[in-house]
């Protein structure tokens, strides 16, 4: 697997705590591109733009924020990215298998560390399908993006 870039803002900080130690027991090779201290006053954008653009050039994304959804809309922004907000083992997998999801999205609030390796665990062990519809749904989106 590529590189794990990792990223989180105060409400995903102590779960990214958890996730990073899981990552490295795992083996993978990872970077935490912040927030490197719980900061109650920092902003999820930042850390979500520096993950998605490094994703965007080589590489595999986490982020964790409270909900995840803003993580996942922020990176959403960069080109090439494809930003998931998971709750579940099955839609871990569903997004990796026919969407091809290259940044996972956690819920610092309604996650705890068990269920996020679970998800996690998961989604770095699914592979892309390749089915031929899903081939023709993510070529879709990269038209789209070039507009």
């Amino acid at each position: 697997m590529k590189k794990i870039f990792i990223g989180s803002d105060h409400n995903g900080f102590i779960l990214k705590q958890d996730v990073k130690k899981y990552i490295e027991e795992k083996g993978f090779d990872f970077e935490d591109l912040g927030n490197a201290v719980m900061d109650k006053n920092d902003d999820y954008p930042e850390y979500a733009f520096a993950v998605a653009k490094k994703v965007a050039e080589r590489g595999t994304g986490i982020l964790l924020c409270g909900s995840g959804h803003g993580m996942a809309i922020a990176a959403n922004k960069v080109k090439g990215v494809r930003a998931v907000c998971v709750g579940s083992v099955d839609d871990a997998k569903s997004s990796r298998s026919d969407d091809n999801a290259n940044v996972i999205c956690l819920s610092g609030w309604s996650l705890g560390p068990a269920k996020a390796r679970e998800i996690l665990g998961a989604w770095l062990s699914t592979e892309f399908s390749g089915a031929e519809r899903h081939k023709r749904r993510l070529a879709q989106i990269e038209r789209m993006e070039r507009r």
